[in-house]
């Protein structure tokens, strides 16, 4: 199947700002425009045949979300879905790969179990069931918990970074596989010049709700941007063009969600903090957007994941 890759919209900040000035209807026509597109994936995914929906996207685009609420999508229409986190797959913090700095390479295939991936993924495939394992992130090492999975006839949605990768569905035949590559598309422009890049949203995104919900400084966060984006540049983007379908995870509306967000963060900087120019020039492509309160984010909105905590 040959995907059809639109370009990214291009949008007046001065006209985000005329919508903002009615902001709880400017939320309901994003929010409508999101529900639009999963509801499109699920037709799709329903048309394919396929048991197996690898869905994968950049940090912060919202995949793990948006597979729930994918899978939610599906079941509505009939089809009985789950999802599975690649995560739950990780062999341990003791054989992760090393970077040439000698530090973790957190982002590298061969932290997850490939074989047992391949297995499981067979498994469902030819039977519906597998046993999933499940990951303890604060000792880093697998659990003795698993987890049984029966597809009854349905599908899942396998989701993770590598979940791309051919090597996780090598065991599994073409026809059962259905690939999801979810990413922001909606891009914004002061007089035609871009300001703002789908790449500062998801930094703001991350910012965001590593600070509010992990506990991680913005400082922390920031630190680890450069090598979050060498490992999509290395291990995301190679595949992004074998993907069956782009599901679009941007709103419209989050361009005033950052903005009314963003001196929160800044209150948190170090002066001193090497982070704080990088953060400031981030900051400053914000300057003219008109902010509106996080509280219009609606109840069960993917948004929630990145914007409603107290920092």
């Amino acid at each position: 199947m040959i995907t059809i890759w639109v370009p990214k919209r291009l949008v007046e900040i001065d006209l985000c700002n005329v919508a903002a000035r009615s902001p709880a209807q400017l939320v309901e026509i994003s929010e409508a425009s999101y529900c639009r597109r999963l509801r499109y994936a699920a037709k799709k995914i329903r048309q394919s045949g396929a048991k197996i929906i690898m869905l994968t996207g950049p940090s912060a685009s919202g995949k793990t979300t948006t597979a729930h609420k994918l899978a939610a999508t599906l079941r509505d229409g009939g089809t009985p879905a789950q999802v599975i986190s690649l995560d739950n797959f990780f062999r341990g913090s003791e054989y992760y790969p090393k970077m040439p700095d000698g530090s973790l390479d957190y982002e590298h295939p061969d932290t997850l179990d490939m074989p047992l991936i391949r297995q499981c993924l067979q498994e469902l495939s030819q039977t519906d069931n597998t046993v999933l394992p499940t990951y303890d992130f604060v000792r880093e090492q697998r659990s003795d918990v698993t987890e049984a999975i029966d597809l009854q006839g349905g599908v899942c949605i396998v989701e993770g970074i590598h979940a791309l990768n051919p090597v996780l569905t090598s065991l599994v035949p073409s026809g059962h596989i259905y690939r999801i590559y979810a990413g922001l598309r909606e891009e914004y422009c002061q007089e035609g010049r871009r300001l703002i890049s789908t790449q500062d949203i998801r930094l703001c995104r991350r910012v965001l709700r590593d600070a509010a919900a992990r506990g991680r400084s913005p400082e922390k966060t920031l630190a680890m941007w450069d090598r979050v984006l060498d490992g999509e540049t290395r291990y995301i983007k190679g595949f992004k063009n074998t993907a069956d379908f782009l599901l679009d995870t941007a709103f419209t509306y989050e361009l005033s969600i950052i903005a009314g967000l963003l001196p929160e963060v800044g209150r948190q900087m170090s002066p001193d903090s090497r982070y704080t120019e990088m953060w400031d020039e981030t900051a400053r492509r914000f300057e003219h957007v008109d902010p509106i309160s996080r509280e219009l984010i609606p109840e069960g909105a993917m948004l929630r994941e990145f914007y409603t905590s107290v920092l």
